[in-house]
């Protein structure tokens, strides 16, 4: 497996202005900037990387400078460093140097294709003396391609590699790994320093795993701060906390089946990770160990009512509930690992197929965030199970059934999902499987 850290550059003497970026190559780290770099190299700093590839650009390459020093104090220091022509940022030529604010009055109407159909975005650019239209979305996705290419099949087996660029392209290489649209372009979210984590089985042509999303608790945030201008509600989804048929590798599915005592330890830290968070509703699949996990969070937040909704449950696994793998491998040969290769091609035995699952999560999701934003609530808090919460995740990027593997949902880890314009805007995942908290028992 090739696991692939990507990280975005340290705050920069743009962003703190609010000035458009993409290649233009005026600004550089702050203070902020270098100091949250240096933490990045420290959270980062038990890893050994066989190389760090990083954007020429000013801002990325002092960011990989600075987390390559902390790797080296941490006798890690990685093989190899460079800079790669594929990480530069999207290229907005119209609006380099501009601040967000001019451009969203002097270019209204490509401003509002940029936020609402990025990939519909179109630029007008002289190119060898030639006027040419140039997508600037689409034109970014292609490179993201093309890296991918060109590094993956450099690293095969067990090894380990650092990504340090921007936001864009960082969503882009992303995207392109795991199949997400160009219309979702808005929908992943990447911080100053934050760090996501993919890990390729056989580069672009195996399976791809979404291991974490915008990790920012290195930096001192229990998540990552809302964007300006948002209007919406905010959700926290949970996975329950371990069981004992989690750690036998037993199937549970609408089974009930208490936390253990591992499971009842995370649920505590989770607690204690999201005890500053003011949280005005709360709902959870009606199953012991997600209820169990949900009453142990709410103990910080005492008047919010609790919600148990039965669409929340975990998928049924009909027959093969309460069963090992083993036993179901042995009592249904080759099913086991259809359902890990093929997942949407599975129907459980007396029990449900992904399908089923994908509209049974989804309808009651989007009833959540109805009524949410009609009570004008803020934040909310969800309680689900393992497959919920994948089908859940695949939704909100727009991936299909098929994709179902392509997301890790570690046990009471964190998800982070903004509902900015409400329902009349996209969902952006803002940060998946936080579980930094209690990183040592996963």
């Amino acid at each position: 497996m090739t696991r692939v850290i990507i990280v975005r550059h340290g705050q920069s003497t743009y962003n703190i202005v609010r000035r458009i970026q993409g290649r233009t190559d005026a600004s550089e780290l702050t203070q902020k900037g270098c100091n949250d770099a240096a933490k990045v190299g420290k959270a980062l700093s038990n890893i050994y990387f066989d190389a760090i590839y990083h954007s020429s650009l000013t801002r990325a390459t002092q960011t990989a400078e600075i987390i390559k020093s902390q790797l080296v104090t941490a006798n890690k220091e990685p093989k190899k460093i460079c800079s790669h022509e594929k990480l530069i940022e999207v290229h907005l030529p119209l609006w380099e140097g501009m601040l967000n604010s001019e451009v969203r009055e002097i270019f209204a109407e490509e401003y509002r294709i940029w936020k609402e159909t990025p990939h519909k975005l179109l630029m007008r650019i002289q190119k060898a003396g030639k006027e040419e239209e140039y997508f600037p979305v689409l034109a970014l996705y292609e490179q993201a391609k093309k890296f991918w290419q060109d590094i993956l099949p450099l690293y095969r087996g067990d090894r380990n590699l650092m990504i340090v660029a921007h936001n864009g392209i960082n969503r882009a290489l992303i995207s392109t790994a795991l199949g997400i649209s160009p219309e979702l372009y808005h929908s992943i979210q990447q911080s100053n320093c934050g760090f996501s984590v993919l890990n390729f089985a056989e580069g672009l042509e195996g399976s791809v795993e979404l291991e974490s999303l915008n990790q920012t608790q290195h930096l001192g945030e229990v998540c990552p701060s809302l964007r300006p201008n948002h209007q919406g509600v905010r959700l926290f989804l949970v996975r329950h906390g371990e069981t004992q048929w989690n750690n036998l590798n037993k199937f549970q599915g609408q089974i009930d089946v208490p936390l253990n005592d591992v499971g009842k330890s995370q649920a505590e830290k989770t607690a204690a990770f999201l005890q500053t968070e003011n949280i005005d509703f709360a709902c959870s699949s009606s199953m012991e160990r997600a209820r169990e996990t949900a009453e142990i969070i709410l103990q910080h937040h005492q008047n919010v009512k609790l919600e148990l909704l039965q669409n929340l449950q975990e998928i049924n696994h009909g027959l093969w509930q309460g069963k090992t793998e083993v036993e179901i491998d042995r009592e249904y040969p080759g099913e086991l690992q259809r359902w890990r290769t093929v997942p949407a091609e599975v129907q459980m035995p007396q029990g449900e197929n992904l399908q089923q699952l994908w509209e049974r999560s989804h309808n009651c999701w989007l009833s959540i965030v109805k009524t949410a934003l009609e009570k004008q609530y803020s934040t909310g808090i969800v309680f689900a199970h393992g497959d919920i919460n994948q089908a859940l995740i695949c939704h909100i990027l727009g991936l299909s059934p098929e994709k179902f593997w392509s997301i890790k949902n570690d046990n009471a880890a964190l998800t982070v999902i903004d509902y900015p314009r409400g329902l009349s805007g996209l969902p952006v995942l803002q940060a998946m499987n936080i579980n930094a908290h209690f990183a040592e028992e996963i």
